[in-house]
């Protein structure tokens, strides 16, 4: 009897299974494996694993995360069981990843109920019954003080230094903790505790992903996982990746109209990557809506589309065009929303006003927007800082298109 494995012929869908993997992706290492777990899944039906590690550093995810998890959905389409890691362990290090100074760490209790939020609003994207949730203190307290010292040995002090942020920071003289050259290890060591199959992260993580690679060498495993690094996704500003800490971002948890809003100020040519990275149409129908631009469609309607896909995928069927008749109501038609908060104050300065309502985040900022044009009061232009608002009268007060609040003064 031969007991020679039998190489399953190229399925008919596997070129397009392919594509739509690597869509949008900055470099894969191992295409060739990943070609085969997708062929055999078309083939016989049976799933590989994929890994993606987020460490729960921040409760809210943003359109920039969510970046992976499109690209994880795409696998879950063509075979794949999603490990889902919670970095529950390593998050307390804090991953040094383009960091110029060692991070704080976070307690327990912090990491727990961030935890719990990335839970609950990954699987808007992702199917759940093809997501294992896991955390990887499960395997990582057990290590031990032998366990890691064990890993320290896997790998050099001086490979270790050939990291870009790790050598800057030596040259400098900055310190660097010995905790920070363990995350990489512990990072490495989670894809051979899961035995993952595929790491996906984006390109900042190359050093991290390729570590579980190295360990499960190491380890002796019987595999070593292929790697699909993501670009990060740019923000609003249309330079910066996108972050909370530069205020270019869209949290997945925003109100419907504050994400479809936030959607259509991005530039028509920043629309085209997010449409590469975030929308579930396919690469036909994006490259049919480009010739569609092309032959004269506006662009504005297009980067609807999108701003609605996304505010569906977070809020629901229909809640999309909703926004949309929201976002059309106050800017094309310059008309005040319905919805708007209000507030009882006393009598004050405009100044006090726009902070009392949290329209600004302080006096100077809101003295910059009324200097810049930006400040409304019942839909007057405003450029003085020495308006007051009167007792017993009510204001509509307003910063650009998006911001309004309505005020009874007591």
């Amino acid at each position: 009897m031969d007991n020679k494995k039998t190489k399953l012929q190229k399925h008919p869908k596997l070129d397009e299974a392919i594509a739509e993997i690597k869509r949008g992706s900055n470099e894969i290492i191992g295409l060739e494996k990943i070609e085969e777990l997708v062929n055999k899944f078309l083939h016989t039906g049976e799933r590989f694993t994929i890994k993606a590690g987020f460490d729960p550093t921040a409760p809210d995810l943003h359109l920039g995360h969510t970046v992976l998890l499109q690209k994880l959905k795409t696998f879950q389409k063509y075979g794949a069981k999603v490990q889902f890691l919670i970095g529950d362990f390593t998050a307390q290090i804090g991953d040094p990843t383009g960091k110029s100074a060692t991070r704080k760490m976070l307690t327990p209790e912090e990491v727990k109920q961030n935890a719990k939020t990335y839970e609950a609003q990954v699987f808007k994207i992702l199917d759940k019954d093809l997501t294992d949730v896991v955390f990887n203190s499960t395997w990582l307290n057990k290590l031990g003080a032998t366990g890691i010292v064990e890993l320290t040995t896997t790998y050099t002090v001086a490979r270790m230094l050939e990291r870009d942020d790790f050598e800057k920071r030596f040259k400098s003289q900055t310190p660097i903790a010995i905790s920070e050259f363990i995350y990489p290890l512990l990072q490495g060591y989670d894809s051979v505790a899961l035995k993952s199959d595929i790491e996906i992260g984006g390109t900042d993580q190359k050093f991290n992903l390729l570590m579980g690679r190295h360990l499960q060498k190491v380890y002796n495993i019987g595999k070593e996982q292929s790697v699909i690094m993501m670009p990060l996704l740019v923000g609003l500003d249309g330079v910066n990746k996108m972050s909370k800490s530069l205020g270019n971002y869209i949290g997945i948890t925003e109100d419907a109209n504050t994400i479809f809003a936030k959607v259509m100020s991005i530039s028509d040519e920043l629309m085209w990557d997010w449409y590469e990275l975030l929308s579930d149409k396919s690469i036909e129908e994006i490259k049919e809506l480009k010739e569609q631009v092309k032959n004269g469609l506006n662009p504005k309607v297009v980067k609807e589309m999108l701003a609605i896909e996304i505010v569906d995928r977070f809020h629901g069927k229909d809640t999309g065009e909703k926004a949309k008749e929201h976002f059309d109501k106050v800017h094309k038609q310059n008309q005040i929303p319905d919805d708007i908060e209000e507030f009882e104050i006393e009598p004050q300065n405009i100044v006090d006003a726009l902070v009392t309502t949290k329209l600004a985040n302080s006096k100077s900022e809101a003295r910059r927007h009324i200097k810049g044009g930006a400040v409304r009061i019942n839909q007057e232009k405003i450029s003085s800082q020495d308006i007051n608002l009167e007792k017993d009268k009510e204001y509509i007060l307003q910063i650009g298109k998006r911001k309004f609040a309505k005020v009874r003064v007591k």
